[in-house]
């Protein structure tokens, strides 16, 4: 078996783990170890093979994660053919979730809401108040700015966007998600990009970004080029609440919009006319 079929099969294995127990499996490391081909290596080709295999996980470059996430499991049982069913048992899940600390505090979890199969999959950090009182994602002020910016580039949360976020519960004084938090919640988020499909993800802000990409890099270094998670293109840009807090971030901001719309249109031509089944995201 060769060091790259290995690495499939790990990520296979872990995958599965991880929705069997609902959250990271303790009996996989967070780092992939370097796997080599069986046959032998010499020192030097063994070196190149660890090296290759390690920028190929680097948020440097493109950044991937395991080829197909299982959506009918043992976490969120069958998904009976349907994904406003599948999604509906997600948001259930979510409800019910007691995986972290945030469950003690929040008032109603934020699942996300949207269209089924759109085009854009929008992440945020997670709730803020006005959220946690609705239940629903981006509603608040930052909220307004966000589909102002979507808006921008003929993109929309009930045509052809699914919103969501990192964490699924609010912060406590809307404080940034503790990694415990985010991985906890990992695999709800990991479960509705899988049944959405969407052609590219936007990452709004620095805590989606750095989750989403596995990096402590900062947003100023993230943002203005493009990543790839399972074949789906990423981009990160600036969170809403970071431009109505320093109006300089506008513009970039808005360049990182742009280049974003060409690689959209090129994906999905029409995606600008796209009008699909919009599911709110309150429980």
């Amino acid at each position: 078996m060769t060091g790259a079929e290995k690495q499939i099969l790990y990520n296979f294995l872990k995958t599965a783990s991880d929705y069997a127990n609902g959250f990271g499996s303790q009996d996989f490391p967070e780092k992939m170890p370097c796997f080599s081909d069986d046959e032998e290596l010499t020192d030097s080709q063994n070196d190149v093979l660890c090296a290759k295999q390690a920028a190929e996980s680097s948020v440097t470059g493109i950044q991937s994660v395991s080829q197909e996430i299982p959506v009918q499991s043992a976490e969120f049982g069958s998904a009976k053919n349907s994904d406003s069913v599948s999604l509906s048992s997600i948001a259930e899940k979510i409800a019910e979730c007691r995986r972290c600390s945030l469950c003690q505090t929040r008032a109603n979890t934020v699942p996300g809401e949207g269209v089924l199969s759109p085009a854009v999959l929008v992440i945020g950090e997670g709730p803020g108040a006005d959220e946690d009182a609705t239940g629903r994602p981006f509603v608040g002020q930052a909220g307004k700015l966000l589909d102002k910016m979507l808006a921008s580039i003929s993109l929309d949360r009930k045509k052809n966007c699914f919103i969501a976020n990192i964490v699924k519960c609010r912060p406590p004084h809307n404080r940034d998600p503790q990694p415990e938090e985010s991985e906890a919640c990992s695999v709800f988020l990991q479960a509705q990009t899988a049944l959405l499909k969407p052609a590219m993800i936007l990452c709004m802000g620095r805590i989606a970004s750095q989750s989403i990409l596995k990096t402590e890099t900062g947003i100023n270094r993230l943002r203005g080029r493009f990543y790839e998670i399972q074949g789906i293109p990423v981009l990160c840009t600036y969170h809403p609440s970071a431009l109505l807090r320093n109006a300089e971030l506008k513009r970039p901001a808005w360049e990182d919009l742009k280049m974003f719309r060409t690689k959209l249109e090129q994906l999905v031509p029409d995606y600008d006319k796209q009008t699909g089944i919009f599911i709110q995201g309150k429980n």
